[in-house]
């Protein structure tokens, strides 16, 4: 297996979610597809969907791709406080790690604070303003 890339459910702040995700990470958007992009007679978009992202990527590191949309109303909403997904960023150095994890960390909720670990982890784990839950990690002996 070469990369796993995390998909993301929103409802409705994808875009705002993504921007603030690029703002820490860096890089630009590879691709962003909004509902009324796919309009047609076949596929009915209501005014109020039209602007919510269908896709949205964003290249973290070299070989990952973060990746999320905009769930439709009619769908239903997306539980902000269930666990939709855990993201685990592995680090390339401690100071990476703490910029990483303060950075996404801001206005959210921190679940364990970023330290040295008993399995010789440099890590901490938080839930971001938007309900995503984070792992960020340094590991020392992958780092030679």
């Amino acid at each position: 297996m070469r990369t796993i890339n995390p998909w993301i459910n929103f409802n409705g702040n994808a875009e705002e979610a993504f921007t603030f995700y690029k703002s820490v990470f860096g890089g630009e958007f590879t691709k962003i597809i909004r509902f009324k992009d796919l309009a047609s007679s076949e596929f009915p978009v209501p005014d109020n969907e039209a602007n919510k992202l269908m896709y949205i990527a964003l290249p973290i590191g070299k070989n990952n791709l973060l990746i999320a949309n905009d769930v439709p109303e009619f769908m239903g909403r997306v539980n902000e406080n269930e666990n939709r997904s855990k993201i685990s960023v592995s680090a390339e150095t401690r100071e990476e790690a703490d910029n990483v994890f303060n950075g996404l960390s801001a206005g959210g909720e921190i679940e364990g604070p970023i330290g040295d670990g008993p399995w010789g982890t440099y890590a901490g784990m938080f839930r971001d303003k938007y309900g995503i839950e984070w792992i960020v990690e340094f590991n020392p002996s992958y780092n030679g």
